[in-house]
């Protein structure tokens, strides 16, 4: 389900391009802008622009293409000062990982792209760059991350996320549209360090959030942890009760979480999820929707509500919970198979998300060691911003 996914995403973008073709033709390989002494050049930020309509980044596709490859010459010039290489086998690993989000093999995923007009090297390109920036953060880093053991209990109990593992948190979510991405980010990283305590948190939610919960301050019910993508889950969990979460960007918007309580129960399996739901493009229309939700128990029922409509109105997808797209994933952990939300927007439509299922898949726990190097990463993830805006300042950048 998830390559008929892509498959139409890629239709769609390869008709795009053959309308702006005779545009796109013109000076595609004069640069477009100089970082240092390594240029990009216009084709380089059509193909990513390209590239990021297939993924459905948020935010002005060609805005976004030139500030990440702009980015990415910064971190391709650090990593080759600091005598850094990528082996072929470290490349094809990242290719391959990056493509089995799709579900896909990297020859598919390099095909469906093709459809596009998107060129092999643009993949290429993108996978090298973010695996040569890793090991730049690591050489300059790892020396200077402390990790205690108590560090290393506390991942465990994230990573294992047994069935009866609950978190009792509050959300206040800042839209983030498109060419506002940053000033929403600024928003919430000053409340991230500026709000303590629940009643503090919640005041701020009444006033800023967008999220149905705005009224009640924010305030979620109980949530199983194994619901929430692993990366959001750890973030939460390792809060202290009333502490807020760093931000965390999804699709259109920021999410700030306060961690309230936790349940466990130590008796519980350690599982991983796949989850299936239904996305429905409806009209924007209270009274419709309450009419399709009204007739519509489970996900089957959605297919004759869809019936003579577009195909991509209604699509079904299943998926390790980790390759959901955040904003998704949130909505769908609130939701009991057959329950929707109507939370989301895209397009002037309204985004029926219905949950199909949820198959819960038994997993080896992990060991210490690999915790220990999931627990690095996250903190030189903290740590690789700081040092991009170095080198930002640092740096010579101008137009042709």
């Amino acid at each position: 389900m998830r390559v008929s996914v892509l498959k139409r995403q890629a239709t769609a973008v390869a008709l795009a391009l053959a309308l702006a073709a005779p545009v796109l033709a013109q000076d595609l390989f004069t640069p477009r802008l100089y970082v240092n002494d390594r240029v990009i050049t216009n084709y380089e930020v059509e193909q990513r622009a390209l590239f990021l309509r297939v993924l459905r980044a948020p935010g002005n596709p060609e805005e976004e293409a030139l500030k990440a490859l702009t980015e990415d010459r910064l971190r391709q010039t650090e990593a080759e000062r600091l005598g850094l290489r990528l082996t072929e086998e470290e490349l094809t690993s990242g290719l391959t990982e990056f493509a089995s989000r799709a579900n896909l093999t990297v020859e598919q995923f390099v095909e469906e792209l093709g459809k596009a007009g998107i060129a092999p090297e643009t993949f290429r390109d993108f996978v090298a760059a973010g695996l040569l920036w890793r090991q730049a953060v690591r050489a300059r880093f790892l020396g200077q991350v402390p990790i205690s053991e108590n560090d290393i209990d506390r991942a465990l109990e994230a990573s294992a996320r047994p069935r009866a593992l609950q978190v009792l948190a509050s959300e206040l979510v800042i839209p983030a549209p498109e060419g506002q991405e940053e000033a929403a980010m600024e928003q919430a990283q000053e409340l991230s360090d500026t709000l303590s305590g629940e009643a503090a948190f919640a005041s701020a939610a009444r006033r800023y959030s967008a999220a149905p919960t705005a009224g009640a301050g924010g305030r979620l019910d109980w949530l199983p942890l194994a619901n929430l993508p692993a990366a959001i889950g750890q973030k939460i969990l390792a809060l202290d009760a009333g502490e807020v979460s760093d931000p965390i960007a999804v699709p259109g918007a920021v999410v700030l979480f306060l961690l309230r309580d936790v349940a466990m129960d130590t008796k519980a399996e350690p599982i991983a999820v796949n989850v299936e739901w239904a996305e429905f493009l409806v009209p924007n229309d209270a009274a419709a929707i309450a009419q399709i939700l009204a007739e519509s128990d489970e996900c089957n029922d959605l297919y004759g509500q869809a019936s003579g409509l577009p195909e991509d109105r209604l699509t079904v997808t299943k998926s390790a919970l980790e390759a959901v797209p955040g904003d998704v994933a949130l909505e769908l952990a609130r939701l009991d198979p057959g329950e929707a939300s109507t939370a989301l927007t895209r397009g002037g439509f309204r985004r029926l998300l219905m949950l199909c299922g949820r198959e819960q898949v038994l997993e080896p726990a992990p060991t210490r060691d690999q915790i220990r190097e999931q627990v690095i990463n996250q903190k030189l993830e903290g740590m690789a911003e700081g040092y991009l805006e170095e080198l930002r300042s640092a740096a010579f950048i101008r137009e042709p």
